[in-house]
């Protein structure tokens, strides 16, 4: 019980995301629920977040702008009491990195390494010369620097930044339930091999959301077994 599963809520509709939260009660895992843009973007999704109680809820937000801007979305933010963690992109600097977490107050702040649809032919094309392995392992150092609460990585990066990374939290998207279609993540692994190589939380959405979501939970916690 002491790893974390986030439930992707990748939707911009409450029907689904109540049916998605009132479809994974279990007490056989520990479940919190991730919400990124698509959903807080969307009408009302910001107040339905507000109000829910007794969640563990993950605000994927990936902040990345100028610090004091970034200052000001966190201060915009306060209003809502139940945000767990937060994430933010490392690549907006050690300066963006420690004014977010002097503000952040009781929000954890997660530093995003490097996005697992991106692999090392993209990270070229953006202009980046280290490859992603150098890349992640930099970005960690920078977090742990900043004091960062934890970091976001894929499973495979997690295996190497897990020393670097002691004490912090360590969460992997990228996951994909044994047999599940790969679609737009280039770097992933079933949620066992994840937590095998170090992840102390994973985020897993597609291989619970779509389908008969209580029996993709069944199927998750016999993975982990």
């Amino acid at each position: 019980m002491n790893n974390k599963i986030f439930i992707a809520c990748d939707t911009n509709k409450i029907s689904t995301v109540k049916k998605i939260i009132n479809s994974t009660r279990t007490n056989k895992i520990n479940i919190g629920y991730k919400f990124g843009l698509e959903f807080w973007n969307s009408k009302n999704g910001r107040s339905f977040i507000s109000k829910l109680k007794n969640k563990v809820i993950f605000a994927d937000l990936k902040l990345l702008d100028i610090p004091n801007t970034c200052r000001s979305a966190i201060k915009s933010i306060k209003d809502i009491k139940n945000i767990n963690y937060l994430t933010v992109h490392v690549s907006g600097g050690l300066q963006m990195l420690k004014t977010i977490k002097s503000v952040s107050g009781k929000i954890k702040i997660l530093g995003v390494t490097t996005l697992t649809s991106l692999d090392n032919k993209a990270l070229k094309q953006i202009g980046y010369k280290k490859n992603v392995k150098q890349l992640a392992l930099h970005q960690a150092k920078l977090a742990k620097l900043a004091k960062l609460n934890g970091i976001i990585c894929s499973p495979h990066e997690a295996k190497f930044l897990k020393k670097i990374c002691k004490g912090m939290e360590i969460i992997t998207p990228g996951i994909r339930l044994k047999g599940d279609k790969t679609q737009d993540q280039k770097r992933f692994t079933t949620p066992k091999e994840a937590f095998k190589n170090g992840a102390t939380s994973i985020v897993i959405g597609r291989s619970i959301t779509k389908g008969f979501i209580k029996k993709n939970i069944q199927k998750l916690i016999n993975s982990l077994n």
